[in-house]
């Protein structure tokens, strides 16, 4: 392997939105060029959380992407108080089962209004039971800064009462998730490529950028100085996740901006891009694709290889729907070049 070429086999995106309709035509094909599989989120306008809803879904999905992509879509249902027989049906057809707090993010007004365990319990027992990972969008509803650490009890509630419920901290934000990430375990976490890139300062320090916005909000430098040493570390605990989230620019550029940052066109040349300049881009290949696969037992039926080389790439100024122009969204560092480039 050349120090300015890597070749990734089987990227896994393990956290991304798709969306639905024009949104998931435009944005799918750009996660299932350069990803072996991702996590599918079920936050729709309408949650997905049933098994006719969620077949029909991948269904939609897999119509928009080309076969020759060799892409798997990994599905999820929003958490709910589901029953064990109902789950043993559905263990088949998904990955996970996603948890949002009501009202924390984007679509996600029927989430769990309140982290009661005697109320989650029996679902929580049955997921551990039957083997199905749970993620958490891990924020209380306090000061903005302040929600994923206080958030952070609430895992390790979770942890201690059912050591055997695999536990995802989705898109991990501060140096204090972190730092319990290996306290239990049965605790894992994913983390996105801007929290690893950017701080608060470069969303609102300067002229405010609002496709930077995103929930959980942008930390400090310490935090993401720590989120950047353990993505490099190779602690199999930690996988990439890139919550690329789009909404069509006239939800991003407005009063009352949508949140959410869609990365999914750059993610692998930006994270080329970070582990060279780190010189760990020997641990490229967990981070992307290993730990992913280990900590949700993906088996791959098809192999899949993604070579970057160090070479400029100039990020698109937007992506457009083809048949309905209505339809745009910007990536994260739009118009910028990138150091590194996919083959």
């Amino acid at each position: 392997m050349s120090i300015e070429q890597i070749t990734i086999n089987n990227p896994l995106d393990m956290h991304i939105h798709f969306r639905d309709n024009d949104m998931l035509q435009l944005v799918a094909p750009l996660t299932s060029k350069h990803f072996s599989g991702a996590l599918i989120m079920p936050n729709l306008i309408e949650p997905i959380k049933d098994i006719k809803s969620l077949k029909e879904y991948k269904k939609r999905i897999l119509s928009c992407i080309d076969e020759s992509d060799n892409f798997t879509p990994f599905m999820s249902l929003f958490f709910d108080t589901y029953d064990y027989e109902f789950l043993k049906q559905a263990k088949e057809y998904i990955k996970a089962i996603k948890l949002y707090p009501a009202g924390i993010t984007t679509n996600s007004e029927g989430g769990v209004k309140k982290i009661d365990i005697d109320i989650l319990s029996p679902t929580l027992q049955a997921m551990s039971d039957l083997g199905i990972v749970l993620c958490i969008h891990g924020e209380s509803d306090g000061f903005v800064m302040d929600r994923e650490e206080e958030f952070l009890p609430t895992y390790e509630i979770i942890c201690k009462n059912f050591p055997k419920l695999k536990v995802i901290m989705e898109h991990i934000t501060t140096k204090g998730a972190c730092e319990i990430l290996d306290k239990y375990d049965n605790l894992y976490a994913s983390v996105t490529l801007h929290h690893l890139l950017y701080t608060l300062d470069d969303l609102a320090g300067g002229m405010l950028k609002p496709h930077l916005f995103c929930k959980p909000i942008l930390k400090t430098n310490k935090d993401k100085d720590a989120l950047v040493s353990l993505a490099l570390s190779n602690n199999p605990k930690i996988m990439f996740g890139s919550d690329s989230a789009p909404h069509p620019t006239h939800k991003k550029e407005c009063c009352g901006c949508a949140a959410g940052v869609f990365s999914a066109p750059i993610a692998l040349s930006a994270l080329a891009e970070l582990f060279y300049t780190n010189n760990k881009l020997d641990n490229l290949q967990k981070f992307i694709s290993d730990n992913g696969a280990k900590i949700y037992d993906i088996k791959f039926d098809r192999a899949k290889t993604i070579t970057l080389q160090k070479s400029p790439f100039k990020v698109a100024s937007l992506y457009t729907h083809s048949t309905n122009p209505s339809v745009k969204v910007k990536p994260m560092m739009s118009e910028e070049t990138l150091s590194w480039s996919v083959c």
